[in-house]
């Protein structure tokens, strides 16, 4: 397939999905990072889905409604007060308790699924996403979810608390992961972090929203002209985008790195 401006009206509304992904993701990634907790998003985001297969399997809201968009969100929220929980009481072996929480929830999904004719599909989708299906009109209720959840956590800063940082990190991811799929979500979250690590706050920031960008854009693009699944290439773009810009920071010397 080549890309025109007739296939701006696809491209468009889903490159502006990815923006609004990445401006919760990127500051949140930076944070996942220092925090070391990297498969939290991955975990977390696999909850989600899990709620909105369970969703659809008891006809809640019909196919993205309100009843599938709670039930990710009470999911997603469930899993992150028990992540809270887990790191208060286990801290050390937080990591692997987030490790397990995926792999839970990832089976949970198979299982719900085992019966349904269509459950390959649908777990495809819940994984990989479609994102060349969004609509502008639909991301109007995600970019005035997503503009809270970012002045929360720009506002509050580090009086968030343990707490506040996993809620507002589920809410976001609940809506995330039904946008672009559970690998977008987690590969939106690390790849630009990685990309931008060890820079100063405000420039680590503006270079790890470049990454995802530039990355989002080459995706979607290349997918078009290619006929592959957006999903997926946007996830290598993001990492080969990562790995650039973090060979030239290396290459041109680039300032020390500093714990962000």
């Amino acid at each position: 397939m080549s890309f025109d401006l007739s296939t701006l009206s696809i491209v468009g509304p889903a490159l502006v999905a990815g923006v609004l992904v990445l401006v919760t993701h990127v500051p949140m990634g930076r944070e996942v990072l220092n925090k070391g907790i990297i498969f939290i998003d991955l975990a977390i985001a696999q909850v989600a889905g899990l709620g909105v297969i369970a969703a659809g399997m008891l006809h809640w809201g019909g196919d993205g409604g309100w009843g599938v968009q709670v039930a990710a969100g009470v999911a997603a929220l469930l899993g992150a007060l028990l992540l809270t929980w887990t790191e208060r009481k286990f801290p050390e072996v937080q990591e692997a308790l987030i490790g397990g929480l995926f792999a839970l929830a990832a089976t949970g999904s198979i299982l719900l699924l085992s019966d349904n004719p269509e459950g390959g599909e649908h777990l495809k989708d819940l994984l990989v996403g479609q994102i060349l299906w969004v609509s502008l009109k639909s991301l109007i209720p995600v970019a005035v979810l997503y503009a809270l959840i970012l002045g929360a956590w720009f506002g509050l800063g580090k009086r968030l608390g343990r707490i506040g940082f996993y809620v507002l990190f589920a809410l976001a991811v609940t809506a995330s992961v039904q946008l672009v799929g559970v690998y977008l979500v987690f590969a939106s979250l690390i790849m630009p972090a990685l990309g931008a690590r060890g820079l100063p706050e405000k420039r680590g920031l503006a270079v790890a929203f470049g990454i995802g960008v530039v990355a989002y854009a080459a995706g979607l693009v290349l997918s078009t002209v290619f006929d592959l699944p957006s999903g997926a290439l946007i996830v290598w773009c993001l990492a080969l985008c990562a790995i650039i810009v973090a060979i030239l920071r290396k290459t041109m010397g680039g300032p020390r790195e500093v714990r962000a």
